[in-house]
C-alpha cells in the first residue's frame, strides 16, 4: 500500500514538472473578470469613474472588468456588498465621501468604513465651491464674513438636504468664520441651484460642474480644496483666505475588501495610478469638473480616517439628521 501510493505522488510530481504551466496558472491574478461594483446609478460621477477605471484595468489586466450598479441607501448598499465579497482582488468598488465618511455618522451602515475595507488608491476630487448670487454685494470671503456678521442670520444658503456635503461644508465653514446663517434644504441639487441662480438664496455650497451650468448667474468666492484647481485657477481657496487647513472637497477612490493580499493591492495600485496619469484620464476627469488625485493605499487609509472624524464632527455641530 505504501509503495502505491509513493507511486501515485511520484507519478503527480512528474505532470507538474511536465506542465509548468499548471502551477502558474493557479497563481495567475486575474483569473477570471473583475466587477466594479459602482454604489450609485448610471450617468452619476461616480459611475463615469467606475467605467473608465475598469476600461484601463481591464486593459492593463488582461481580463474584462464589469461594472455593477448598485444603487440604494445614499451609495451605502454597495459598499456593504463589496464588504463581503471574497478578498481575492476580483471585486473592487467606487467609495466617496459621503458612503465611506458622512453616512456612517448619519445612519447605520453594514459596514465599518476602515476596518472592512482594503484601501487601494483615491483617485480623482472634486472642490466644494461657495457661490453667491450677484446680487450679494460681496466679491470676496472676506467681504461675505463681514456682511454675515453684521447681519447674524439673514443670509441664507441652499443644499441638498440635511446632512448633505454641501450643508455640512457650509456648517465647517461657519464655525471657521463665526457667521451664522439660515439653512434652506432642497431635495437634491438642481432646485437649491436653480434657486441660487434665480437669487432666491443667497449662497450655496456646489460643485465645479454645477456652477458651470448657470455661468455668471453666481459669483464663485472661493474653493474648499487646499489647492486652486485647475478648473477655476482665477478662484482663491478658502485655506489662502486666512483658513489654513481648511477643506471640503468630494472624492472618489478604489477599494477592495479587507484581507485581499498585499500584492495583488500593489498590482491594483500601480494600474490604476498609471491609468490615472493618461492623457485620457486628464480630458475625461477635467470634463467632470475633477481634478486627478492619487495616492499610496497607506495614505488613502489614512486620508478616510481623518475624513471620517472631520465630518462626524460636523455632524454632531450641526446636530444634522438624515431627511
Amino acid at each position: 500500500m505504501i509503495v502505491h501510493h509513493i507511486r501515485i505522488v511520484a507519478a503527480f510530481c512528474a505532470l507538474l514538472v511536465a506542465a509548468p504551466g499548471f502551477v502558474a496558472a493557479q497563481a495567475t491574478y486575474p483569473s477570471k473578470p473583475l466587477r466594479i461594483i459602482v454604489p450609485f446609478p448610471p450617468g452619476a460621477a461616480t459611475d463615469l469613474t467606475g467605467r473608465f477605471i475598469a476600461q484601463k484595468l481591464g486593459e492593463a489586466l488582461g481580463q474584462q472588468a464589469i461594472v455593477d450598479n448598485r444603487p440604494g441607501a445614499n451609495g451605502t448598499i454597495g459598499l456593504e456588498l463589496t464588504a463581503k465579497a471574497p478578498p481575492d482582488g476580483h471585486t473592487l468598488a467606487i467609495g466617496q465621501t459621503g458612503n465611506l465618511a458622512i453616512s456612517p455618522g448619519l445612519t447605520k451602515v453594514g459596514y465599518d468604513p476602515v476596518r472592512d475595507f482594503a484601501p487601494v488608491s483615491l483617485v480623482i476630487a472634486s472642490p466644494h465651491v461657495l457661490a453667491a448670487h450677484p446680487s450679494l454685494p460681496v466679491r470676496s470671503l472676506k467681504e461675505l464674513v463681514a456682511l454675515a456678521r453684521a447681519r447674524p442670520g439673514q443670509l441664507n444658503y441652499a443644499s441638498t438636504g440635511s446632512g448633505s456635503a454641501g450643508h455640512l461644508s457650509m456648517e465647517l465653514l461657519k464655525k471657521a468664520t463665526g457667521m451664522d446663517l439660515f439653512h434652506v434644504p432642497y431635495k437634491g441639487g438642481t432646485p437649491g441651484l436653480m434657486d441660487l441662480a434665480a437669487g432666491h438664496v443667497a449662497l450655496m455650497f456646489t460643485s465645479v460642474l454645477s456652477t458651470s451650468q448657470v455661468g455668471n448667474r453666481v459669483r464663485r468666492l472661493a474653493v474648499g480644496s487646499l489647492q486652486r484647481s485647475p478648473s477655476l485657477p482665477d478662484v482663491p481657496t478658502i485655506a489662502e483666505l486666512g483658513h489654513s487647513g481648511f477643506e471640503v472637497i468630494s472624492w472618489w477612490g478604489v477599494l477592495a475588501p479587507a484581507a485581499t493580499p498585499k500584492d495583488i493591492l500593489a498590482r491594483l495600485h500601480g494600474e490604476i495610478v498609471k491609468a490615472m496619469a493618461s492623457p485620457d484620464a486628464q480630458k475625461r476627469i477635467g470634463a467632470l469638473g475633477a481634478d486627478i488625485r492619487t495616492n499610496t493605499p497607506a495614505e488613502f487609509a489614512a486620508y478616510i480616517r481623518s475624513e471620517q472624524a472631520k465630518w462626524g464632527q460636523a455632524i454632531k455641530d450641526s446636530g444634522a439628521r438624515v431627511d
